[in-house]
């Protein structure tokens, strides 16, 4: 007789990667976000496992929190627990590099404009963004390759931005590009508003149309615009002026106006209002931050008001600046005059010696302040007129070559003529009702929208493009603002939350270093590592394992309005 012993049981532990993406769920969620893609990029066909707007959905969460190329899509959804990223389980092979790039193709082909206007007015309303102080700038991302082919949509005869050479902010002249050009919300710098332009275009008109989608955006045209100083052209100013817009910008020094207050400087002295005195930022011992404002009584040649700003550190910076280039433009001027005092200079000819010397003098700009000389010294030789051994009765003949050398000298009243405008700008504005220190703390809030170029680079990795379909780089960009978007939001609702409850630093920074103003990145690190875990035996679930939170992460959910359930369920 044989007995047969029960096979012992199986025991196994399944682990499921959270990461941060219930948090970003919940906000995306929060924002309408699903339902106004499912929308404008309907999925018309019934085989289709996958809709387009569960798969742009699904490129959307990469980007926030993982960016990968597109055909790793499904390694990155597999990473995680299953529907996190919007997609069942069962449907993930659906999720190849081909229906996602059919999606992009929905998606360019689509009312992008209509659906961004609907995205940014849902968020205004359940964020409570107010639309008043709008801040504009652009910025070029590079792309490597050849893109010959950028021919328009043949459904819809859309054509995308040309890739093409352009002037490169980021000092690539090299690659080819496309204008990126955002604009943010003084409030918390949200994103409002994005387009992408070819890759040759000029800021300075960009931004009428920018301004007209803004104004259909708000509902309304007297929401301050705020740009740099490539929106100050008459036409610009006039379009919005007249249309009952609302702008500040930053007068370039090309100006007639800006050249008559520098002048009037040297005689003059402006009656300066102080607006802030405080402390140096960045060192403790140093120099104090002083701000100081002065409007124009004239204006400018349109009507509208001018108001100089002036700032004592960018005064040390400026007079550092042009210190600093004097002496490095003398410095490679004495090399160059070395090279042509030498035996076997091969800088020859007038013409070849001021080429080197106007190349020296604007790259260091320092045409202005140094006079530089081109001074003939001819060189006498003399060479036997017959061939043979030299003797007493040998006739010599002299040869006279012309060489050059170089003489310079500093203008110190040049130099004495800047001095008195150092750290000094204008701004211009054609809203009368705002004081001066009003006009300069909405310049202030520029630098917010470059932080957000910073991210969109740095953090959600725009660049490299894996991509060689123009329209579908095009409707990628769109992602990449609705990340954008995703990411500001988190950001201004912690900051936001800790001001209501007084909560001045938060220990999110690797090894408890207290932040003052945490952002999304460390946010999202904070629960890069959420876990949860299920105890099988013979493939049945024995126990549970939610997640363990900790008590900053918990109390970064409660700061957020995050419930702990999300990452509990």
């Amino acid at each position: 007789m044989q007995v047969r012993m029960p096979r012992p049981a199986e025991f196994s532990l399944q682990t499921e990667r959270l990461g941060p993406l219930p948090l970003v769920n919940h906000f995306i969620e929060r924002m309408g976000l699903a339902a106004l893609l499912d929308k404008y990029v309907a999925t018309s066909d019934p085989r289709s496992r996958v809709s387009h707007a569960k798969a742009l959905g699904v490129l959307l969460r990469s980007i926030v929190v993982e960016r990968e190329p597109i055909y790793r899509a499904q390694e990155t959804v597999h990473g995680f627990a299953t529907g996190l990223f919007g997609v069942a389980g069962g449907n993930l092979k659906s999720l190849s590099d081909d229906r996602l790039g059919r999606a992009l193709d929905r998606l360019f082909e689509a009312d992008r404009t209509a659906l961004l206007t609907e995205v940014v007015l849902a968020v205004a309303k359940r964020f409570a963004v107010q639309l008043k102080e709008l801040h504009n700038d652009s910025t070029s991302i590079a792309l490597c390759g050849q893109y010959r082919d950028q021919r328009p949509s043949a459904r819809s005869g859309k054509r995308a931005p040309a890739i093409t050479y352009g002037y490169s902010k980021d000092h690539r002249p090299d690659l080819k590009q496309l204008l990126f050009i955002l604009t943010t919300d003084a409030d918390g710098g949200v994103p409002v508003q994005f387009r992408t332009a070819d890759g040759n275009t000029n800021d300075s008109i960009t931004h009428i149309e920018t301004w007209t989608t803004l104004r259909s955006v708000a509902g309304r045209a007297d929401f301050l615009y705020v740009a740099d100083s490539k929106l100050c052209s008459h036409d610009n100013l006039s379009f919005i002026d007249n249309a009952g817009g609302r702008f500040v910008t930053v007068m370039p020094r090309s100006r007639r106006e800006d050249k008559l207050f520098r002048k009037w400087l040297q005689t003059d002295t402006p009656a300066w209002e102080l607006v802030w005195d405080r402390p140096s930022l960045r060192r403790p011992d140093g120099p104090r931050d002083v701000w100081s404002v002065y409007r124009d009584p004239i204006g400018s040649a349109e009507g509208f008001g001018i108001i100089w700003v002036w700032s004592t550190l960018l005064t040390l910076r400026q007079q550092a600046r042009r210190h600093r280039n004097i002496a490095t433009a003398i410095e490679a001027l004495t090399g160059l005059r070395r090279r042509l005092l030498g035996p076997r200079s091969r800088v020859r000819g007038a013409p070849r010696i001021d080429l080197e010397v106007e190349l020296i003098l604007q790259h260091n700009h320092a045409r202005r302040y140094l006079k530089v000389k081109r001074i003939p010294r001819p060189e006498h030789t003399f060479k036997q007129t017959h061939r043979g051994r030299p003797g007493p009765d040998t006739e010599y003949r002299r040869v006279t070559r012309r060489r050059y050398d170089l003489e310079w000298s500093i203008d110190q009243a040049a130099i004495d003529y800047d001095k008195k405008s150092d750290g000094m700008y204008p701004l211009i504005c054609n809203d009368r009702n705002l004081s001066p220190a009003q006009v300069l703390q909405a310049h202030k809030g520029q630098p917010t929208i470059e932080k957000r170029f910073e991210q969109i680079k740095t953090v959600h990795q725009i660049a490299p493009v894996f991509l060689k379909n123009t329209m579908r780089i095009e409707a990628f960009f769109t992602l990449y603002f609705l990340a954008l978007l995703v990411q500001a939001l988190i950001e201004r609702e912690l900051r936001l939350a800790m001001q209501r409850q007084r909560i001045k630093e938060l220990a999110i920074y690797p090894e408890q270093r207290l932040s003052k103003r945490p952002t999304t990145e460390q946010i999202l690190r904070l629960f890069s590592l959420a876990e949860r875990h299920t105890l099988l035996r013979d493939a049945t679930v024995v126990q549970s394992f939610p997640a363990q939170l900790t008590e900053l992460q918990r109390q970064t959910l409660d700061l957020l309005g995050v419930p702990e359930r999300a990452f509990l369920a």
